[in-house]
């Protein structure tokens, strides 16, 4: 009975742990966050310090792709010490990605001149959702504001503090002039 008794007691504070709510030593810095490059490389936030920020999740084969475009035009512009684009391409919504690493980056390369920083493939929601993901879509873990990646092209500003500003529609041009003020520094 006892040896029950104390199975019952794990299984309910098991239980009572996976439901709990994500505190303060839960979370982390926009900077602590260390993804993958589009080569296989560590790529680390802490290099971001001081800039904006833009992370998209991307596809090549969306009704949406040719905001690489846009997105690149952008990038030339106002890309450089103080804001940064950052590509995160991913297979969630349709399997609109289903190429690998090496074929997205040759396609962004010659279809797009893409030259901003592209990272290997994650998933922006679901049971797999990538961590840096979680973090940009709950409030309880950014500090600031939910966001829900209902499709390819979601966009999320960081300022240069690594703060979550906000997110922003896939409909919405990486050149709309919301977006150009954030990368201008405005």
């Amino acid at each position: 009975m006892k040896n029950l008794f104390i199975t019952a007691s794990v299984i309910l504070l098991f239980s009572f742990t996976l439901h709990m709510k994500p505190t303060k030593a839960d979370t982390k810095s926009f900077y602590e966050f260390v993804v993958t490059d589009i080569n296989g490389e560590d790529f680390n936030f802490e290099t971001l310090k001081g800039k904006r920020v833009l992370i998209v999740n991307t596809a090549s084969k969306c009704g949406y792709t040719p905001q690489y475009a846009d997105l690149q035009k952008l990038y030339d512009m106002y890309g450089g010490d103080n804001f940064e684009i950052i590509g995160f391409p991913c297979n969630d919504f349709g399997g609109q990605e289903p190429g690998s690493e090496k074929e997205i980056e040759s396609f962004c390369k010659k279809n797009y001149g893409v030259t901003f920083p592209m990272m290997a493939k994650v998933s922006v929601k679901g049971k797999d959702q990538s961590e840096l993901y979680s973090w940009l879509t709950n409030k309880e873990l950014n500090g600031v504001g939910s966001g829900n990646v209902n499709w390819n092209f979601h966009k999320f500003l960081i300022d240069e503090k690594g703060n979550w500003v906000k997110e922003i529609a896939t409909s919405v041009s990486p050149l709309d002039p919301a977006i150009v003020a954030f990368a201008k520094g405005e």
